[in-house]
């Protein structure tokens, strides 16, 4: 019997997801493998994809992987192509790659960084979800999770370029999620402060005082999302579209729970600190 998605039960459904060589990307890729995916992953670092391929097939999921950057001319297409090449289909796809430069203030920005911010954060997930439509979604449906930020809602230092293509990302969301109903849902997930390499310049040296801001007592595991992601896709949420979930341990509502207490240490260390060069 076939599900209102047009899925059977039975053929394994196929997941591509992006930036997947480590952090939430390699976690949501595991925790789909797990579910029973078969996996396409993709990231920058060819030895990354490699390693990350390896590590899902020796679990025994089956997975293969292409390397490049989702924003360059034609590496969406290809992995697209592979998953269609290799598993005949393609029904789940994780936006997850992001880059996190130009940092600093908006005033300073260079525009050809503010542009790649775009490209990356924002114009890739379109793009992708424009493919992933046209190799299928269309006619057997499927889902779509966006990799947010719980920061899309509000501003911080250092960090505009970031925060305004997260929201628009956010943006993006709902309206492909009105535009591919019924057939497919669109949803996002919006992590906190995960422990990502991305994100270590934040947390590195001063996760005590982080995690002591927080409700929950402690920075979020790639793992925590990668759960969200894969309940997202699932059947378990087949009546969710448009929805963004918020996997952040408390942090948009920490005012309440400290009662005004501590500044917000994760703006402290964005003032003090900045992201390598990547």
């Amino acid at each position: 019997m076939k599900d209102q998605t047009g899925h059977d039960g039975e053929t394994p459904r196929v997941a591509l997801v992006t930036g997947a060589s480590r952090g939430i990307g390699f976690a949501t890729a595991g925790a789909l493998a797990r579910a029973g995916h078969r996996l396409v992953v993709t990231a920058r670092d060819e030895g990354g994809v490699a390693a990350a391929v390896a590590a899902l097939r020796a679990t025994g999921a089956k997975a293969v992987g292409r390397a490049g950057d989702v924003s360059a001319p034609g590496h969406l297409e290809a992995c697209v192509d592979l998953a269609v090449r290799e598993y005949g289909r393609l029904d789940v796809v994780v936006n997850n790659a992001a880059t996190n430069v130009p940092y600093g203030p908006l005033m300073d920005v260079d525009p050809d960084q503010w542009r790649t911010a775009f490209a990356v954060n924002v114009d890739a997930a379109l793009r992708l979800t424009q493919l992933a439509w046209r190799a299928g979604l269309a006619e057997h449906g499927g889902a779509v999770v966006n990799i947010c930020t719980e920061g899309a809602g509000h501003v911080g230092p250092n960090v505009g370029a970031y925060g305004t293509s997260k929201a628009a990302l956010l943006h993006l969301t709902a309206q492909l999620a009105g535009e591919l109903a019924p057939s497919v849902r669109v949803n996002s997930v919006s992590p906190g402060l995960v422990r990502t390499e991305m994100a270590r310049f934040v947390w590195a040296g001063a996760e005590e005082q982080v995690a002591a801001g927080l409700p929950l007592g402690r920075i979020g595991e790639p793992e925590d999302v990668a759960r969200a992601v894969c309940w997202l896709v699932s059947d378990a949420a087949a009546w969710i579209t448009g929805a963004d979930l918020v996997v952040d341990g408390g942090t948009r509502v920490r005012a309440a729970a400290t009662g005004g207490g501590p500044s917000y240490a994760v703006h402290e260390r964005l003032r003090t600190t900045g992201p390598e060069a990547r």
